[in-house]
């Protein structure tokens, strides 16, 4: 499979001849400023809450695409009051077919309102099963003894996951969530994009290494295999 990285905890992946983009906050943010959404393709967008730097751009690109988004329950019925129609929405529960696969939603310890303020209902994170892979994104979150249940329900290629403290897991809670999901192949997302999220990248690249695992930070707009 393939990871195309968007900045801040926006990425896509390309599984079954889909792109799957996740928490599109780019056009607002400075670092990811040469990516232009007008030429973004995606199938599908999942969005892991409703906080403002993870739906920002999600109504644009959805709208210029005709990509499904798929949300829990409140963050679904925001879009659709933006105008949009190709919604699917799901909470925390069993697997759910897509045309690439199955997607799980999962606990995300975190919280969640929308850009008008209102309830965002429950952060997610989702398990995805595919014919090339299996993949988790955590979405924003604490570290959670329930990721020990993922491996239960999939056997991972990679996992996706903050690492930049402050609002989420910081590094060493990082590597600790990779244990508990029984992935040595991580991505890191949601750092050095506001000064609380901060982070020696070299450090972290470092400290995952010495637990013989792989912290993969790619640049903005950078393609890596997983």
């Amino acid at each position: 499979m393939k990871l195309t990285f968007y900045g801040h905890a926006s990425f896509a992946v390309q599984v079954e001849n889909k792109t799957i983009l996740f928490d599109p906050f780019i056009s607002p943010n400075p670092q990811a400023k040469h990516i232009d959404i007008n030429n973004l393709k995606a199938d599908y967008i999942f969005l892991s809450h409703g906080h403002g730097d993870h739906v920002a751009d999600a109504v644009a690109i959805a709208k210029n695409t005709n990509a499904t988004c798929v949300a829990a329950a409140e963050v679904a019925g925001w879009l659709q009051k933006q105008g949009l129609q190709k919604v699917h929405s799901m909470n925390h529960g069993g697997p759910i077919p897509f045309d690439f696969g199955t997607a799980r939603g999962v606990s995300a310890i975190h919280s969640s309102s929308l850009p008008d303020g209102t309830y965002g209902g429950n952060p997610l994170g989702f398990v995805f099963t595919t014919a090339q892979g299996n993949f988790y994104y955590s979405g924003d979150t604490a570290l959670t003894l329930d990721m020990q249940l993922i491996p239960v329900w999939a056997k991972l290629d990679f996992a996706v996951l903050p690492i930049g403290s402050n609002f989420t897991m910081d590094v060493n809670d990082a590597i600790k969530a990779s244990d508990f999901v029984q992935c040595n192949t991580i991505v890191g997302v949601h750092y050095n994009t506001f000064p609380p999220i901060v982070i020696d990248t070299e450090k972290a690249k470092a400290d995952f290494a010495a637990k013989g695992k792989k912290l993969l930070l790619p640049g903005i707009g950078e393609t890596v295999e997983v």
